[in-house]
């Protein structure tokens, strides 16, 4: 047996569930893993839903799994927390039975009818300049789709939480949340961490009653106890402390150690994002708020490019049939054939600029995915190197918004999410951004995150600081070079940053076009 207590982490991603068991030094002792086959299903083109028991079963699976292979890690287990997806809500009914599937973040569907805000609202939207962007958030809002299209359903709902909210019940018994975990179309304010009241401002952007919602609690503090239901379904020991953590992405932020607003983390996952600690609340953008970190007292000024590294995954299933045939047959992953052949051509992709809205974003909720500068010695693999670069862009400008924001620049970038495990990503965005990348020990900073959550609340840690000068290690870091890095600044400065303004009313004609 170990001397000193372990942790459990449950990672409930978009792809699939992990758990894992570390130790106070960071090191990951036992990991399951399960994918959703398939992540989600879709009823009509956009859709995508899931039913969320499926992601209890696999949850399940691997915990019933660990408990078979790791009884004696799991018996000096102290200590639990989970982390989760955003912006997927879960509809109960009076008997906390779940009503339909879930509407998961990627989907696409939009409610049609025009919400009503009073004309102070729509006064005060305008004048700020927000009345495109409330419209954007009140159509994508999952519960105004409910009651346009699903009446019935809308009038059953007893409980509208979000998908993490659903696990922490299933776990202890108890409709209880973090705060750090409503990131999303939720009536949230995330300075204060509560609920908006009915009246509030912003609230008739999402029209979600204050009675359906769940209780928040500040992160760390415990939500409960492992159930003995939960128990006889999971094989975790009954009675293990459960403690509120926050979302994925606020998770991979603790997890690479970046608590300073000198440091920013980079989460290259299926939504990529750039995120910055500051105890202060100061919001990114207009409008756009900073979300609870996973830890007390510290916010995440976040910026989010919608469908991130999805992209690379639109690419090979689109472009790269040759890349994924060469990788089968030398038995490798198709991106590490597709990141090798990157690197043969220049920085800038001979010209080749992409702007990377695959999918609509907060503050440019009209804009669309955008590519210039073709030509014909363009290859599909030029496209590839584009799409890495334009993520990179888009999320520098998020970072340049935030520093001047927050009057103060970061000297130093964490990296994580599948593609930080590209040595070739990361080089290209040291060198975009111009300032030292890093990957810390483990690909899992997610789960390490929570992990350091789950220690310090259970008073293993005298502080979130200890905890991750205890726990996390950095492993590589990647230099910008600065002659590409003078490639880049003229690209993303004489070209990138003007893209949008260029476009943007063609954009909205796109859209009207659409509608």
């Amino acid at each position: 047996m170990n001397i000193e207590p372990l942790a459990l982490t449950i990672d409930f991603g978009t792809q699939s569930v992990r758990a894992m068991i570390f130790n106070k030094k960071g090191d990951s002792l036992a990991l399951e893993k399960k994918t959703y086959e398939p992540a989600y299903f879709s009823l009509k083109p956009g859709y995508a839903e899931q039913n969320p028991r499926y992601y209890w079963e696999a949850m399940c699976h691997v915990t019933n799994a660990l408990a078979q292979k790791y009884p004696d890690l799991l018996l000096d287990v102290k200590t639990m927390a989970i982390t989760c997806f955003r912006d997927t809500a879960v509809l109960l009914d009076k008997d906390l039975k779940v009503i339909r599937p879930s509407i998961l973040w990627l989907d696409q569907r939009q409610a049609t009818l025009k919400p009503k805000y009073g004309l102070l609202r729509n006064i005060i939207f305008s004048l700020t300049g927000l009345t495109e962007t409330v419209k954007m958030n009140s159509r994508r809002t999952a519960a105004r789709w409910i009651m346009q299209e699903e009446p019935e359903n809308w009038s059953k709902i007893a409980h509208y939480i979000s998908v993490s909210t659903y696990f922490t019940f299933l776990l202890t018994g108890k409709l209880i949340d973090s705060s750090a975990n409503q990131a999303g179309h939720y009536p949230i304010d995330f300075k204060k961490g509560v609920w908006y009241k009915d009246n509030a401002l912003k609230a008739p952007i999402f029209n979600i009653p204050s009675k359906l919602l769940c209780q928040l609690v500040k992160p760390g503090e415990k939500l409960g106890e492992i159930s003995h239901q939960c128990h006889l379904e999971t094989g975790l020991p009954e009675g293990l402390p459960v403690y509120a953590n926050g979302s994925d992405k606020g998770s991979e932020t603790i997890g690479t150690g970046c608590l300073t607003s000198d440091m920013a983390s980079i989460s290259y996952g299926t939504a990529s994002s750039i995120e910055v600690s500051n105890p202060k609340y100061i919001e990114p953008e207009p409008f756009l708020p900073a979300y609870p970190a996973s830890i007390p007292n510290l916010y995440n000024m976040e910026v989010q490019i919608y469908r991130g590294y999805w992209m690379v995954t639109w690419f090979k299933k689109e472009f790269g049939t040759t890349e994924s045939t060469e990788a089968a047959i030398q038995k490798m992953a198709t991106g590490y054939v597709l990141n090798k052949a990157m690197m043969k051509i220049a920085p800038g992709s001979q010209g080749l600029v992409l702007q990377p809205y695959w999918g609509p974003g907060l503050r440019r909720p009209e804009a669309k995915g955008a590519i210039i500068g073709w030509s014909d010695f363009h290859t599909h693999t030029h496209l590839y190197r584009a799409i890495v670069e334009g993520i990179a862009y888009g999320l520098r400008e998020g970072l340049e918004g935030i520093e001047k924001r927050q009057h103060r620049k970061v000297k130093e970038i964490r990296v994580s999410g599948g593609g930080s495990q590209s040595d070739a990503i990361c080089q290209i965005t040291a060198d975009i951004f111009g300032i030292p990348v890093s990957r810390v020990q483990t690909y899992e900073t997610s789960s390490l995150g929570t992990a350091i959550l789950a220690f310090t609340a259970h008073g293993d840690f005298p502080s979130y600081d200890d905890a991750v000068q205890a726990m996390v290690h950095r492993s590589i870091t990647f230099l910008p070079d600065s002659k590409n890095h003078e490639r880049y600044n003229y690209l993303y400065k004489q070209v990138y940053v003007k893209l949008y303004g260029k476009l943007k009313k063609m954009y909205k004609k796109i859209r009207d076009f659409n509608e």
